[in-house]
């Protein structure tokens, strides 16, 4: 018997099996629900899935993602415990990982966090063997070699988010302190995603290639704080 999407509409061509731009989101945490929305506005997959281990907050967010579809070009989302649901993904982002504590730094949370890996890594391998991995639980950059070393995939397939965000803060401070645009500033936090990091600072290429110099008493305090 035909279903009433069959009886109402007639495809010229036939549909796609498999999705070609399915993406994965590992954790349905603030950093995962972030990615998720971030995807769906840019319009980067034609199918999102979310997998995480506490079912009744995932179905929550899920349901708040399907019901706001009519704004979305992407055609499905679906959720699940079971890792089958990512089956097939061209890329999968993992966000899943213990919180970090008060006083506990990103290097404190390595020990904990490897096992979550080594708990869930074989399952994304096993569904999706040709994804590509964007880790963005921290230790960030720990937990990315570790991942490279479980997954057996290639190192161009398994990259880490490193310090794209604290250059992203690093910009909007210029931008913030001289009244433009973080766009217009120019500037990289480099090294470890944590308390070694450090900056690039160019002060004669650092404002639309304009000379800028903010002082070494601004820039000790951005370091320090």
């Amino acid at each position: 018997m035909s279903t009433v999407k069959e009886q109402l509409i007639e495809n010229l061509v036939a549909e796609d099996a498999v999705s070609q731009r399915k993406i994965t989101i590992i954790g349905s945490g603030s950093v995962g629900m972030a990615c998720a929305i971030c995807i769906l506005l840019k319009d980067l997959a034609d199918e999102l899935a979310l997998v995480d281990v506490a079912e009744d907050k995932l179905k929550g967010e899920t349901m708040d993602l399907q019901h706001g579809s009519l704004f979305f070009s992407t055609s499905k989302i679906v959720s699940g415990k079971d890792y089958k649901v990512s089956e097939n993904s061209k890329l999968v982002i993992v966000t899943a990982g213990a919180r970090q504590k008060e006083g506990e730094s990103r290097l404190d949370l390595v020990q904990r966090n490897v096992t979550i890996m080594k708990s869930i890594i074989p399952s994304i391998v096993r569904y999706s063997p040709d994804c590509k991995m964007l880790i963005v639980s921290n230790p960030v950059d720990i937990l990315t070699y570790v991942v490279w070393k479980i997954s057996g995939l290639p190192a161009s397939r398994v990259i880490g988010s490193g310090c794209n965000l604290d250059s992203a803060r690093f910009r909007y401070l210029i931008g913030e302190k001289l009244g433009v645009h973080p766009t217009s500033c120019h500037g990289w936090i480099i090294g470890e995603h944590g308390d070694s990091s450090g900056l690039i600072w160019n002060k004669g290429r650092n404002l639309s290639q304009y000379p800028l110099y903010l002082g070494a008493e601004w820039h000790l305090r951005y370091c320090e704080g």
